[in-house]
Parts: structure tokens; sequence; C-alpha cells
């Protein structure tokens, strides 16, 4: 399984992201009930409650990682992930592949009726 790579985007709309580093764990979450975007996926921090999106446009996206809309439906309702790079164009992450492995599983259950 090859990782999966994402932009968070928006955090000078939460708390900035001078204070990110790489290494640091986040937690992704799908915001079914957001307005703007059907594929909204929130980005939040222990303590610190949200800090950004998956970026979801061609404006927001950096270079090759993907897009709120891509991984989507690959994750469950909630995964784990962690900060990579921090730019000043954006801070790219990482998805947690035992996350992946969890909710493949969790899917694979509830069609076979466990």
């Amino acid at each position: 399984m090859a990782k999966i790579y994402f932009t968070l985007t928006g955090t000078k709309y939460y708390h900035g992201n001078e204070f990110l580093k790489p290494g640091m764990k986040v937690k992704l979450k799908k915001e079914s009930d957001n307005k703007f975007d059907k594929e909204a996926i929130v980005v939040k921090m222990e303590g610190l409650s949200e800090i950004g999106h998956v970026a979801n446009s061609t404006h927001t996206v950096i270079g090759e990682s993907m897009s709120a809309g891509r991984i989507y439906d690959k994750i469950g309702d909630t995964v784990k992930a962690k900060i990579v790079l921090v730019t000043p164009h954006g801070t790219i992450c990482s998805i947690n592949k035992q996350s992946l492995i969890e909710n493949k599983h969790t899917k694979m259950e509830e069609v076979i009726g466990e």
C-alpha cells in the first residue's frame, strides 16, 4: 500500500501554522454537514480541536498530494495522520497506514454482516 499524502490548508483561519512540526499527529474527520464542500475533511489536533482542512482545490493542493475528494472514499469517518513537511505554501501530511487497514476491515465486516 503506497503512502497517501495530503495538503493541510486553511490553517490561517484557525491557529496558523507556525507551531506545526514534522512528526506531529493529527486526526482527519469527514465533515458531512459542510455546506460548502460535500467532500470536506477537517483536520484536528489534540488540545486544539480544528486546525484546518484537507485541501480540495487545484489552487490549494501541493504537488502530487491527494485532495479531499481523492481520499474521501478511502477513509472511514476518522483516520490518523502525521505532519511530514511544513512550508510557507502549505503543510504536507501522510495518512497512517494502520488507520487505513483498520478502516478496510471495518468496511468488510459491515458488508458481510459481522
